[in-house]
């Protein structure tokens, strides 16, 4: 097993854990592995747990970004993953910025309020 650098990262992270990160039932995300070939945590065969690894999680960030966020169909994601690969991802990176940006506006907000009153 390969040493963690950093402590607070886990390397595995269970199918519960990941619907939590994205506010999505576990069931989506088992159909998703079946309607998406790029979606393919390890699962353990003795106990048939999944283990996402931070990889996999990426690639629920950008089918969830997709799906969910700009309402692409199932069939016309899978299809806009295979054919533009690079632009998805880089897609959703941009999204991921703009939303980290919003966040820190918002906290930037609240202080300036705060120091207001």
């Amino acid at each position: 097993m390969a040493l963690n650098p950093n402590k607070n990262m886990k390397i595995y992270y269970s199918i519960k854990e990941v619907a939590q990160m994205l506010g999505v039932n576990e069931s989506l995300l088992r159909y998703w592995e079946k309607e998406f070939p790029h979606l393919r945590p390890k699962i353990v065969s003795s106990t048939g747990v999944r283990r996402y690894v931070e990889k996999d999680i990426e690639q629920v960030r950008l089918i969830y970004n997709l799906v969910k966020v700009r309402g692409f169909k199932i069939a016309a994601a899978r299809k806009y993953l295979n054919e533009n690969r690079e632009g998805a991802d880089r897609s959703n990176d941009v999204l991921e910025t703009l939303i980290s940006l919003r966040d820190q506006l918002k906290d930037l907000k609240q202080h300036l309020d705060a120091a207001i009153v």
